[in-house]
């Protein structure tokens, strides 16, 4: 006969089995519902774009040594429908706005950095409509400067699951926008002022 210690590991055994196939199964499904879904084509519609340029000497805001360092804040309008991202294994999605553009002392190179993040904790609130939206954070580069740059705007998401690995995408709808420079801004501020 079976003693007690070897029945209680069969059945656990035969547990954990049925639950990685259940596991397997419930990840697979979701992967097809969003792929049948075309979540990796989703639009999204960034506007109204109003950077403002200021020059920071605190840490917090990258400066190294006391030496001043230029900060960019947005103010922007978003829209996008993101309810086709929950299905039943989605527990929130994180959507995250981002600027992307060339380093200077190295073309190839490219720099990204995130200006706003937000977290939808179920499908009734995925319609985003923000207008005159704030950014949360602001940008600088490691590089002496931000201003005179095409920034090239996205938004992006992360869907976390009940059960499952984190699925990343992004929206079609990304938006190019020149950030003036400082000497610039200056002077035509100067201008108008006579």
């Amino acid at each position: 006969m079976f003693s007690l210690i070897q029945r209680f590991q069969s059945v656990s055994n035969v547990a954990m089995t049925w639950s990685v196939f259940g596991a397997c199964f419930i990840m697979l499904s979701s992967w097809f519902h969003l792929y049948h879904d075309n979540v990796f084509d989703l639009d999204s519609s960034i506007g109204n774009i109003k950077p403002s340029v200021n020059v920071r000497n605190s840490r917090y805001f990258g400066s190294v040594s006391g030496k001043p360092k230029e900060n960019l804040k947005l103010n922007f309008d978003l829209n996008a429908d993101l309810s086709p991202l929950f299905n039943w294994n989605t527990k929130q999605v994180f959507v995250y706005l981002t600027a992307e553009y060339p380093g200077t002392k190295s073309p190839n190179a490219s720099n990204e950095v995130t200006f706003w993040d937000f977290i939808i904790k179920d499908k009734e609130h995925a319609q985003l409509n923000f207008s005159n939206l704030k950014s949360k954070y602001s940008g600088w580069d490691v590089e002496e400067r931000m201003s005179g740059r095409d920034l090239v705007f996205k938004l992006h998401w992360n869907i976390q699951p009940w059960i499952g690995p984190l699925i990343y995408g992004d929206t079609h709808g990304e938006v190019s926008v020149n950030i003036p420079n400082q000497k610039e801004k200056i002077k035509r501020t100067r201008l108008s002022r006579n």
